[in-house]
Parts: structure tokens; sequence; C-alpha cells
């Protein structure tokens, strides 16, 4: 049972479920199985990745949906690059895109730099029209070292808006405790998070919502349609192809939300109250 179920209107026992897909922006491929997703498949919210080349075709199309923003300072593809949105000279790597790996990321990154981009990757998305249900991080960037995460929390803060985090499991081996820094400035997040290595999240999400519990638990997957395009950059395009299937097409994923008495709710709801609860 969570405190964050009954703030939200429901039961204390309630299994409320947000379906986030990521990478909105990073192909053509991806913004239609994003969107397609959303419309009408089984997800609940995207976020978008602002650098990436593809993310203002993704605006065009933007039509309300619960959007957030993908925070982004890697470019892991050996084939597909892309770079800051700011002057970030060590933001870069030897080819002129975003670091491939967080290694490197961590090892040259300037914070002050991280910071401006970062911010500019959320103004951007609102100049945009995004109305911007939340922020997470591209390959868990802004949460697994303290001086990064100390950007995210800021950045929830500036916007009022909740944030993805790990569970509290994750807490001991990342080595800092984030989930009670973002709780005591009143940055809400999910109370459960599901986590997939790498793309492809079906198994995954069988497991989870086979032994669901309760509280609001985030589930994420990376859509594509099968296109030559992903096929030429991606190496883990038919992960993302089956991911599309599983939201749009699956009849068994349908199915087992209904008999675990699921809710589906995107993150618009935690961050209106999360602004509600900064207000009074």
């Amino acid at each position: 049972m969570t405190e964050l179920a009954e703030r939200l209107g429901y039961a204390a026992d309630a299994r409320i479920v947000i379906i986030n897909c990521d990478d909105l922006g990073s192909s053509h491929a991806v913004n239609a199985g994003v969107y397609e997703s959303l419309r009408t498949g089984l997800a609940t919210s995207a976020t978008i990745m602002v650098p990436a080349p593809w993310s203002r075709e993704a605006a065009s199309r933007y039509r309300g949906e619960d959007v957030g923003v993908h925070l982004t300072l890697n470019a892991e593809y050996d084939r597909y690059r892309w770079g800051p949105i700011t002057r970030a000279p060590s933001l870069l790597d030897g080819d002129g895109g975003f670091p491939r790996t967080l290694e490197d990321l961590w090892d040259h990154a300037d914070l002050d730099e991280s910071r401006r981009e970062l911010r500019a990757q959320i103004e951007r998305a609102i100049l945009w029209g995004f109305d911007i249900s939340h922020l997470d991080s591209h390959m868990g960037a802004l949460q697994l070292r303290p001086e990064f995460f100390d950007i995210y929390l800021d950045l929830a803060l500036e916007f009022a808006l909740p944030i993805r985090l790990s569970g509290g499991d994750t807490e001991r081996a990342v080595g800092f405790p984030f989930r009670a820094l973002a709780a005591e400035e009143g940055v809400l997040f999910p109370d459960h998070f599901a986590y997939a290595n790498g793309v492809g999240s079906r198994r995954v999400i069988e497991r989870v919502v086979h032994d669901l519990r309760p509280g609001v638990t985030e589930l994420y997957l990376h859509p594509a349609l099968d296109t030559p395009e992903q096929r030429a950059y991606d190496d883990h395009w038919a992960n993302r192809v089956d991911d599309h299937h599983l939201l749009c097409f699956d009849r068994e994923l349908p199915e087992m939300l209904r008999r675990a008495g699921v809710e589906l709710i995107g993150f618009r709801p935690l961050r209106d109250l999360q602004r509600a609860s900064r207000a009074s």
C-alpha cells in the first residue's frame, strides 16, 4: 500500500500503471510507433528527445498527448549521431556528437554546461507547444551520479514536474538515497519502476503485470515501426518493433491488465498533484 495512490484519489491498495514510451523524436519510425501507441494502443505517456534529429517532426504531430522530456546527454549509436542544442564543448565526443557511453559523459561533462543544455531542452519542448508532463533521463545518466542527480532534481523543482526514478531496491547499488532526496523536496515519482535491460520490454512487462504490487508502477517501452531507416542504424530494431506490437496489437496484455485490476494513467495526475501540493 502506498500514500501516492491515496493522494491521487485511489484506494491505498490500488494497482495503478503508467505505460511510457521512450525516445520520441529519435527517428521517423519511432515517432510513428509512439504516436500510434498513444492514440490507439495501451501507452499512456511518452518522452521526447529534444536534441535528436526527428524531434521537430514529433512536435509537428503533437495533439496534446501526455509527453515529458527525455533529458539527453548521450548519443549511443555508432551510425547515427546527435549533439547538444547549446554551446557545450564538454558534451561532445571526438566525432562531434554527445558521448556514446555514460562513463565518457561522466568523465568529461562540465556540470554548468550540462545544466544549461538540459534546461534548454525543456524550454525548447515548451516552445514547440508540448504540455510537459514529467522528466526522465536518457540511459539513466542523471540518476546514477549524485552531481548529475542534483541537476535532475533542480530542474524538476524549477519546472514543477515529476520524474522517473528506479525502485528503492536500487539505491544501495547506486550509492546515494535519490528517492529520499526527491521526496524531501516534494518531487513526485512512481512507487515502482519495471527496469528492462536494453530495448525490448515484453518479458519484463508480462512478469511485472503478473505480480503487480499496489501503488503506482511505471512500465516503459521503445515502440517503432519496421522501416529500412530503423534497421540501418539500430541493431535492436526488432525489439522496438515487438514493443510496438505489444502496445498496439497484442491480445494478451490488455487481458492481463484487466485481470490484475489495473488503472491506467499518465504522468499528468502526478504533475497536477505535485503542483497543487506546492501551491498549498
